[in-house]
């Protein structure tokens, strides 16, 4: 068995290494179509994918649901799996964002409340009471100021340590996703090129063999004495078709392989990022109910049910119910076989 950090997947390891090598010595041509293909990519025989296991099995991970392209909503175009985590990021992203805005109105109304509890303890009503009682009026109205000034210290640290962070957690994270985007649907394109290629040099080699065997039936019946110079030439080249074609299937295999080896790493990494977001958003709206009980002790009945919920937050259970939701396909692809 292998090692849990060495994962060995269709027939290659991880870091792209055939685990087998083509016999070039013999062509037995198996037709490919055996193992389905969609939009240019092979997927195993329906015999043997219950064979196949996931690569991170109870994880509901990224690395093993979005394999197959999804119709979109409308049902007209074809949306691959890279391409939903991708939205799924971007997505996350302007929550994010929305979240900020949503802080930014909190922080608008602390600031109003506190320039009205502050311009209220100046008031001058009932300033002429006397005596004890005009000392205890007079403190009242101080505490008023005292209160403003507690809720604009709060505002400001709702600025710095919620608004802030959540509006600049990863800055460039629109660039990095094009870059990603592009690097995959590259590999992608790549491959759908190597499957045309596959397709010409079988349809040649068909063609090859078709003309061989004709040649062949010619020199049974013996229409001409130079037949058996244009047979050797036939043989010459279907074999050559033959080796065309293994040579296209090589490196059509190449590429899937090169595709599903980036496919793992970069979906790992967009799952990483997702945890991290949910962890750093978490976090910063744990530190608000920190401060708004800071800032009001006796109002903490208003953020319990905020406390209760954000200790209920679980990444791999928002994973689970995401990847129910929006998988494609938990079938891996698998080289073609000649």
């Amino acid at each position: 068995a292998n090692s849990p950090s060495v994962l060995t997947v269709n027939g290659y390891h991880i870091s792209g290494t055939p685990v087998h090598q083509l016999d070039s010595g013999h062509m037995s041509l198996r037709k490919a179509s055996g193992d389905p293909q969609i939009n240019c990519v092979t997927f195993p025989h329906p015999d043997v994918m219950p064979e196949q296991q996931l690569l991170k099995p109870s994880e509901w991970s990224y690395c093993d649901y979005f394999w197959a392209d999804k119709k979109d909503s409308q049902g007209n175009n074809t949306v691959s799996g890279f391409e939903i985590l991708l939205q799924k990021q971007l997505k996350g992203k302007q929550m994010q964002k929305e979240m900020a805005e949503f802080v930014r109105e909190r922080i608008k109304i602390e600031e109003e409340y506190a320039k009205n509890l502050s311009k209220l303890s100046q008031n001058s009503l009932a300033a002429q009471e006397e005596g004890t009682l005009g000392e205890a009026w007079a403190q009242l109205k101080k505490s008023l100021a005292d209160e403003a000034e507690v809720h604009l210290k709060f505002s400001s640290k709702l600025q710095s340590e919620v608004e802030k962070p959540l509006l600049n957690f990863r800055e460039n994270f629109k660039k990095d996703m094009k870059k990603c985007d592009h690097h995959i649907a590259d590999l992608r394109k790549h491959l759908a090129s190597r499957y045309a290629a596959v397709e010409k040099a079988r349809k040649a080699l068909t063609e090859r063999q078709k003309d061989l065997e004709m040649k062949t039936q010619q020199l049974e019946v013996k229409l001409s004495n130079k037949t058996e110079e244009e047979i050797k030439k036939a043989r010459r080249k279907s074999t050559q078709a033959g080796d065309d074609l293994m040579r296209c299937v090589d490196l059509y295999n190449q590429a899937q392989s090169k595709w599903f080896e980036e496919m793992v790493t970069t979906t790992l990494e967009l799952e990483r990022l997702e945890v991290e977001r949910v962890e750093m958003i978490r976090q910063h709206l744990c530190q608000y109910t920190q401060l708004r009980h800071e800032t009001d002790m006796f109002n903490q009945s208003t953020v319990e049910l905020v406390d209760q919920l954000l200790r209920k937050v679980d990444p791999a259970k928002d994973r689970e119910l995401w990847v129910k939701e929006h998988k494609t396909g938990d079938i891996r692809p698998v080289d073609m076989e000649i």
